[in-house]
């Protein structure tokens, strides 16, 4: 074995140890009674997003910029003077009752203003790009078009920054393969240069001289005039603290500022994410990144947006969305670890196919009971369930709690389409944030951070999938994922989900339940075997006694009216179940089924039982040696034993009933209803 190998090796094994640190508990536990395993994926980081070596204190700030009036007079003339004209343009169009006509023009003319203001303008321009609780849609519209660009600075600059940071020559370290820089923002540029100690070609990212200083400045400036707008607002009825989301803003833009804070991402996103299939993520150079300067292994390859080329390259586009997309819901979903601005620049595809993230300044956490709060929300979106939605938002916080939800739910229903049933076209995620935005700005709404940045995060994510597949929708595509994690992921609050989805008036929706086994199967991780423990687990369990008494009189009933076919094949089926043996419902040869379900007395209740068997045995992966361990459970539950003498006495007593009319010649009368039959059995009849 050689040396690089070992090395390799090594560095899998010590990211595995580490992964092993960050985590409060491992995903998967067994199920002592069939030794089925039992999972959830929503885990607890303790490592959660790096700190900066110097945090954002506005208080500290504060005190030292007050001393400097200089400093912030000049710069609060320079930002007063456009802003305010442009305040008094709006307020002008508010009295002359032509707000709304001129929005569009007023919001392309603040995205123009703000693009000429500076680095921290330009961030937090960015960032009320997706607050559609603080802003109407036409001026989000036009701040997303705001480009995080600022020309360079110069190569001299560039160099005395490397040098100070190093603590020696920067030459001596690097040879730049190419004089100038490749890209450059609003924060720092990016040179392609060698190492000189080993040949390694390399990304250095260099931070612009002043950057922090300057950023300081700003953040105290607006935090001043938030103040006063914090105040004018509440007298308008509308009470938004602009003051906490300038600290917001302040805290992770200091985080982004300080490159070893995105070394220490970079290094915790690969240990999470990097063993997904088709995920790449480079390597961080730890003794030659600094807080001003940060080097990282160079990636060739293509934009994910450049279609034409990556089919050229044998690349299927689609592939490469789908390894996004599925690798971004588990960032947020799963660990809660997520990179938060995936524009197509910090995103490459490989000449291998594989999918490379990179640039990890905006990284951020969604904790475990937001992760639930998400995967609720898509459920009651998905049910209609608007006043679940609004009561879900009232216990995140995003509305206050003695708000009446009333009017909400009624706006929710007028704004937001049938999810299951909505078109291609009309159900993207930039149409629903845009009618969801137009509700959270009409009500109280005050969205917490890591709410904006799953909003920003989802939008730039469809915005560059939909360039590389044209019939991508962020959600639709999402879906299957959710509806893996509903039938299969054992936390309460996610089991509480799936009732409420599948269940209704103590009734199963069979066609919902089919629908998410359907949805389900396309996931890659999927285990079907999983999501049917789940569900015995509650139909077993006394929350679920009133709709397992509900499925038992359906299924009695619809063998009541089987022809005897039907329970030929019924009664077949559970003799194999009894034995311990896989059934042949189970097995994919499905023509002696279907023709059974296409004759005019195979009863109607079971059609939809067998529909969700048969979705069952189809799906992809699906091995019905998997399903030994489930029937040997449901051979052994008492309450199962109960049902199956139940199921097996109206069973006999069709055949019985059926013998005899045909050999009396005697008509056939309506039979007793299921419930009933049951009520006059004695206790020790159904044990």
């Amino acid at each position: 074995m050689n040396s690089s190998s070992i090395s390799a090796s090594d560095r899998l094994t010590k990211a595995r140890e580490r992964l092993k640190v960050a985590t409060f508990e491992s995903f998967g536990l067994v199920d002592e009674t069939n030794g089925l395993r039992k999972e959830t994926r929503v885990r607890e980081l303790i490592l959660k997003v790096a700190e900066p070596e110097v945090k954002y204190d506005a208080v500290k700030l504060e005190e030292g910029l007050f001393k400097q009036p200089g400093t912030w007079l000049f710069r609060n003339v320079q930002l007063f003077i456009p802003l305010t004209r442009f305040t008094l343009s709006v307020l002008s169009d508010i009295y002359l009752k032509k707000e709304r006509k001129n929005r569009k023009m007023r919001a392309r003319e603040l995205m123009l203003l703000i693009s000429n203001l500076g680095p921290a303008i330009i961030k937090a321009g960015q960032a009320l790009a997706s607050r559609p609780d603080l802003l109407p849609k036409e001026y989000l519209d036009e701040l997303q078009k705001l480009q995080d660009r600022l020309p360079p600075f110069s190569n001299i600059e560039a160099h005395n920054v490397i040098s100070d940071e190093l603590g020696r020559p920067w030459d001596e370290v690097f040879e730049f393969i190419k004089p100038d820089p490749i890209a450059a923002a609003s924060i720092g540029q990016v040179y392609k240069a060698k190492l000189k100690s080993n040949g390694h070609t390399v990304a250095v990212k260099v931070q612009r001289p002043g950057c922090e200083d300057t950023i300081s400045l700003d953040l105290y400036i607006l935090r001043w005039y938030s103040s006063w707008f914090t105040k004018a607002l509440t007298t308008l009825g509308r009470n938004v603290n602009l003051v906490s989301i300038i600290d917001d803003f302040g805290e992770l833009i200091f985080r982004e500022i300080d490159y070893r804070a995105e070394m220490v991402n970079c290094q915790r996103f690969a240990e999470l994410y990097a063993n997904i299939p088709g995920v790449y993520v480079p390597k961080v150079y730890d003794q030659l990144t600094k807080k001003r300067l940060l080097t990282m292994e160079w990636v060739d390859g293509l934009k994910v947006v450049d279609r034409t080329k990556l089919l050229d390259k044998g690349i299927n586009p689609s592939k490469i969305v789908d390894t996004l997309v599925q690798c971004s819901l588990r960032q947020m979903l799963e660990n809660g670890l997520f990179h938060a601005d995936p524009h197509a620049g910090n995103l490459l595809v490989m000449e291998n196919g594989n999918l490379c993230f990179l640039d990890f300044g905006m990284v951020s956490y969604v904790e475990a009971n937001q992760r639930y709060g998400i995967m609720e929300a898509v459920v009651h979106l998905v049910n209609r369930d608007f006043k679940s939605l609004a009561n879900l938002y009232k216990r995140l916080g995003f509305i206050p709690s003695e708000q009446d939800t009333s009017p909400i739910v009624t706006a929710l229903e007028k704004a937001l389409p049938d999810v299951l049933n909505a078109s291609v076209s009309e159900f993207n995620f930039k149409n629903v944030i845009n009618k969801l935005g137009d509700v959270m700005y009409t009500f109280p709404f005050s969205l917490p951070p890591y709410y904006i940045a799953i909003i920003r995060c989802l939008g730039v994510l469809e915005g560059v999938a939909i360039q590389a597949d044209p019939q991508f929708r962020i959600i639709s595509d999402a879906y299957p994922y959710i509806a893996s994690r509903l039938l299969t992921d054992s936390s309460p609050e996610l089991q509480k989900a799936l009732q409420q989805l599948v269940f209704k008036d103590g009734q199963l929706r069979w066609d919902r339940f089919g629908e998410l086994l359907k949805e389900a199967q396309f996931t890659r991780d999927y285990d079907v075997t999983m999501a049917l423990n789940q569900m015995l687990d509650f139909l077993l369990s006394e929350r679920g006694t009133v709709i397992r008494e509900k499925l038992r009189d359906q299924i009695v009933d619809g063998i009541g009216e089987a022809g005897t076919a039907s329970i030929d094949y019924i009664s077949s089926n559970f003799r194999q179940i009894s034995l311990g043996s896989i059934p042949s419902i189970l097995n994919r040869d499905s023509q002696a089924l279907d023709k059974l379900m296409q004759t005019e007395d195979f009863p109607q209740e079971l059609q939809s039982l067998i529909k969700i068997v048969q979705t069952v045995s189809n799906s992809e992966g699906f091995d019905p040696r998997k399903i030994l361990p489930l029937l040997r459970r449901l051979v052994s539950e008492p309450e199962i034993q109960k049902i199956s003498i139940l199921l097996a006495q109206s069973l006999s007593e069709r055949v019985v009933s059926r013998i005899i009319r045909r050999a009396f010649n005697v008509p056939q009368q309506s039979r007793i209803p299921s419930t009933q039959t049951f009520q006059h059995l004695k206790p020790s009849e159904t044990v």
